[in-house]
């Protein structure tokens, strides 16, 4: 009897266990099957673009020289007696100091016999009016005689006056001649050579030094054609910064004193005057800016509006990369205006806030999918399933 029960018991127990199995390993193989996806966008940086004022900087440079030079000349022959002390090759002498002086002995006889002749002149016209005053007076006494200009003795004193004239103008020359005996510098100079000594003979004309004005300094600086088109429309009166390099390097103000309205055949460029006022620091105690010296000038030009500047090293061949906001990257074509040391000064071809790339991958491509360095991002996941659903 009891073999009978369990013999209907036990096919019971083993579909019972049979189906519980079923639904453990049902249920396990329904368990999701996680896989972690490997992000293999390449990670940019990026930085905002903004526009902005900017003001032109023209660069230029120029050789400095003297606004004139003199080839000093004597005015009388004569010899030399002495000469100033700074009257040589790089001394410095103020305008109206005597540099040499001639012998004046005969000189100042010609004045003593000039003054004589005027004088004599004089008396001659004083006699000659006096006895043209008697003639008038006799002519009113006895009216009934002939009243001619040389009965009135117009012609004698007109002749007087002239020879008073003459004599005056004699010893303004002999007065002239003496006092060129005393050769000045005709302005603050720079003696760059003498030709003179004591006791040498020197005849009218010859010339006896060299001098270079140095109360005001030029220097000539070429404006290239990319420059040309950002100069002010008026440039005369613009302050320019005169830049001395070297060991000792310094900076002067200047001044651009006016174009001097040519451009060059063989550079196609036009040039401008700078101006330096006292370059070798007489008065204002500045470094001096020798003649001959090679310096940079730099001056304001015309003012660019809302301009973007960046590093040359991002653009290639006018084109810049920027992350859209779909964070793929795109090629943008961009207008260069203006280079200046390590930047471009783009026009157009950018909007505010652009995100421009400053970090390239190795072969960017239009639509590629980038990362930002800086941003967090969500890994992104998948489930796979796999579902064997048997009802029973």
């Amino acid at each position: 009897m009891q073999t009978n029960s369990l013999r209907w018991v036990f096919p019971f127990v083993a579909l019972i266990v049979g189906v519980v199995g079923f639904m453990g390993i049902n249920a396990i193989a329904q368990e999701p099957e996680k896989k972690e996806v490997i992000d293999t966008r390449p990670t940019v940086q990026v930085e905002p673009v903004a526009a902005n004022d900017h003001q032109v900087i023209i660069n230029s440079y120029g050789e400095v020289r003297p606004l004139e030079n003199t080839q000093l000349s004597a005015q009388v022959s004569g010899e030399v007696l002495s000469w100033h002390p700074n009257f040589v090759a790089g001394g410095i002498v103020a305008r109206g100091e005597i540099l040499f002086t001639i012998e004046k002995d005969n000189y100042e006889a010609a004045v003593l016999v000039a003054e004589a002749e005027l004088a004599r002149a004089q008396a001659g016209l004083i006699e000659e009016q006096a006895q043209a005053q008697v003639a008038e007076d006799e002519a009113k006494r006895f009216p009934s005689k002939a009243r001619t200009d040389l009965f009135l003795r117009k012609p004698q004193v007109l002749s007087a006056q002239a020879s008073v004239k003459s004599a005056q103008a004699a010893l303004k020359r002999a007065q002239r001649d003496l006092d060129n005996c005393d050769v000045t510098a005709p302005y603050d100079a720079l003696v760059i050579s003498r030709n003179i000594g004591v006791g040498q003979f020197v005849t009218m004309g010859s010339q006896v030094a060299e001098l270079n004005n140095i109360e005001t300094a030029e220097v000539i600086i070429p404006i290239a054609g990319f420059d040309s088109v950002f100069l002010p429309e008026r440039i005369k009166g613009i302050t320019a910064t005169i830049i001395q390099k070297g060991l000792n390097s310094f900076t002067r103000e200047g001044v651009i004193d006016r174009d001097l309205g040519i451009v060059d055949n063989a550079t196609r460029m036009s040039s401008l005057v700078v101006r330096i006022e006292d370059p070798y620091g007489l008065k204002n105690i500045q470094p001096a800016i020798k003649f001959g010296s090679y310096v940079q000038v730099n001056f304001a030009g015309a003012m660019l509006n809302n301009i973007y500047r960046l590093p040359q090293a991002l653009v290639n061949n006018q084109t810049v990369w920027v992350v859209n906001e779909n964070q793929e990257l795109e090629p943008r074509k961009v207008t260069v205006i203006r280079e200046e040391g390590e930047y471009f000064y783009i026009s157009s071809g950018l909007n505010a806030d652009d995100k421009l790339v400053i970090t390239l991958p190795e072969y960017p491509q239009k639509g590629m999918q980038v990362k930002i360095a800086g941003v967090a991002t969500k890994p992104e996941s998948s489930e796979t399933s796999t579902s064997n659903t048997q009802q029973l």
